[in-house]
């Protein structure tokens, strides 16, 4: 039935309007969706640019967590102050500290002149950090600091130095089961989800994916100088079907490709990738056998359904990394200890 509807509204939009006027589809804060769960977090956003409070921004990869972060900080009293990102997991652990407060000269080797950090770099605006759920418990506890009393030290200096910043944090972690598992730090992460947004995945908002494939299309046919005007049905089908496991960003990537391969100025089914057409025919990016009904019961069904999608996710991303134990949980998006532990449970062996 979504599907069905998603399908009849992008027939209707296209018959009348031009097929790149987007921007009326757009919300409040220049963000595409009008679908339910979109507007809930646009609701979200609203109410909450306008105030200091810290927020927690959840949902899987590719998202739009970073669209959500600058939304906030575009509509608040801060908007002409910096905006200030940092992806903590593309910081190596042992830099991290330095990177967030900054270091004075000599502090380490290399160290040759004082640096600010990024806490500096964003006083009176907004600080994003995201990826938060991979900093480490050390850098934990100078952050929940920095959080509490707006004030901490340059590492290797001794001048306690006072911003005023807003923090925005993002994760695609379970953080509440990283802080059962002795992760993540239980008042840091209450400190960091005093305002909590949770970004729905794309295959729970169907509505939008015709709003998201019009703007894509209008994007991508400047950047690649073509004239693709419109996507048929079938290939909308194709579209609104599949499952989307890499969300928002996988499907730019989808309609980017597919603009350089298209020879009309008709997206057909014919000119998607092949195995997006497949797994959106099969109901989904992945077919993991159902225990038959009546052999046994509800619960260890879906335990039994869930182990076995499980080990085939972690023996794939172990393939695709030969192996490499700490890439693949980089790929499955957790803790290198988490699928340690995962894959003792499964049998899966170590090397």
């Amino acid at each position: 039935k979504v599907v069905e509807k998603a399908v009849a509204t992008h027939r209707l939009n296209r018959t009348e309007s031009h097929p790149h006027e987007v921007e009326p589809a757009k919300g409040r804060f220049g963000l595409i969706g009008t679908s339910a769960a979109m507007q809930r977090v646009f609701g979200i956003v609203d109410k909450v640019a306008g105030t200091p409070s810290t927020v927690l921004i959840t949902g899987e990869s590719g998202t739009g967590k970073e669209l959500i972060a600058k939304a906030l900080h575009e509509h608040s009293p801060r908007a002409d102050e910096p905006f200030i990102k940092v992806n903590c997991a593309a910081i190596p652990a042992t830099l991290i500290e330095s990177e967030l407060f900054g270091y004075e000269k000599g502090a380490f080797t290399g160290a040759v002149t004082n640096k600010p950090g990024r806490f500096e770099l964003a006083d009176g605006g907004t600080l994003f950090l995201d990826e938060i759920g991979e900093v480490s418990t050390e850098t934990q506890v100078k952050l929940l600091r920095a959080i509490q009393e707006s004030e901490f030290e340059r590492v290797g200096g001794i001048t306690t130095r006072r911003v005023d910043v807003r923090l925005v944090t993002a994760t695609n972690r379970d953080l509440q089961a990283e802080v059962a598992a002795g992760a993540f730090r239980e008042d840091l992460y209450y400190r960091l989800n005093v305002v909590p947004i949770k970004l729905p995945p794309l295959r729970e908002r169907a509505d939008d994916v015709p709003l998201l494939v019009e703007h894509m299309l209008d994007k991508y046919n400047a950047r690649l100088e073509r004239d693709v005007q419109r996507v048929d049905d079938a290939a909308m089908q194709v579209l609104l079907r599949y499952a989307w496991p890499g969300n928002i960003r996988e499907l730019e990537n989808v309609i980017e490709r597919t603009l350089l391969f298209c020879d009309g100025q008709t997206v057909t089914a014919e000119d998607l990738p092949a195995e997006l057409c497949a797994q959106a025919e099969g109901g989904g990016s992945m077919a993991v056998p159902i225990p038959p009904v009546g052999v046994t019961g509800l619960k260890d069904a879906v335990k039994l359904t869930t182990q076995r999608l499980e080990r085939e996710m972690i023996e794939r991303a172990l393939e695709e990394t030969g192996g490499n134990v700490t890439r693949a949980a980089r790929k499955l998006e957790i803790s290198r200890k988490s699928l340690q532990t995962k894959m003792k449970e499964l049998g899966l062996r170590d090397e």
